[in-house]
């Protein structure tokens, strides 16, 4: 069984630029999505029901903003869209799905810069962090979970190509990073990390101007996190840095089915 995750930055835009493609070449059985934005209603068919999957998508109330989406080749069990807090819930960031025992929550955690860069976001990331965490730790009593989507932090130094000099940026804050490490002292495990734990350079998101991908000065904030016992039928953890369609770049596991 093969899961990935990929932010789009626009599904309109990514179907342009051969999401269906990527889609195909993936040889995944669950492809998680965020960044859709844009209403179910506005995708083209071949998006909304493509041959051989199952889809459901998740929208904010707010029109071109965040969103979440998933493709499955076999229809889940049971599908939620919601945390239970309104203030969450209308950005659309969040779902679930189950598969038999495993599942697979598809998260889109919020920027904190704000949208004056000054970091006034970092609040209610925090606090959608604690409110994701909150539901995934109930559910890993019963079933493998995996928690996959854009997390929009780059955890440790040799996640991100220049670490010193953003420091005071969201995405890199400590108390950003203070909220990984609880996930992980939890038990909560990063994939990639885990099967690479010293391997440097490798990122999952590049500034769109500069040459930044070219250079590959990134960031890996895009994760397939992992329960205890999901991660002990992790067989890889991957980065597709060679997939473009996105500023983003898709990441996932192979598990044992």
């Amino acid at each position: 069984m093969r899961i990935v995750s990929w932010n789009v930055n626009g599904l309109r835009a990514c179907v342009k630029k051969g999401f269906l493609d990527v889609l195909e070449r993936s040889k995944a059985d669950v492809v998680g999505i965020q960044e859709v934005r844009a209403f179910e209603d506005q995708l083209p068919d071949p998006v909304r029901s493509p041959d051989g999957w199952c889809t459901h998508f998740v929208a904010g109330e707010r029109p071109g903003y965040s969103g979440v989406g998933l493709f499955s080749r076999t229809a889940p069990d049971r599908v939620e869209d919601s945390l239970g807090e309104p203030r969450f819930d209308v950005e659309g960031r969040y779902q679930l799905a189950r598969f038999g025992k495993v599942v697979v929550v598809n998260a889109y955690f919020p920027k904190g810069s704000g949208k004056d860069r000054d970091n006034s976001r970092v609040p209610y990331k925090l606090d959608f962090y604690r409110a994701v965490f909150d539901r995934v730790e109930r559910l890993r009593r019963r079933y493998r979970v995996f928690v996959i989507g854009d997390w929009n932090t780059a955890h440790t130094e040799i996640d991100l190509a220049r670490p010193k000099g953003n420091l005071k940026s969201s995405g890199f804050l400590p108390e950003e990073r203070a909220e990984m490490d609880r996930w992980m002292e939890a038990g909560w495990i990063d994939t990639f990390r885990k099967r690479h734990p010293d391997a440097p350079g490798h990122y999952t998101w590049w500034r769109q101007w500069g040459g930044a991908r070219e250079k590959n000065v990134g960031w890996r904030i895009d994760y397939v996190v992992a329960s205890p016992g999901a991660m002990r039928r992790v067989r890889d953890a991957f980065i597709w840095p060679h997939e473009m369609g996105s500023d983003h770049c898709p990441v996932g596991v192979d598990i044992e089915d």
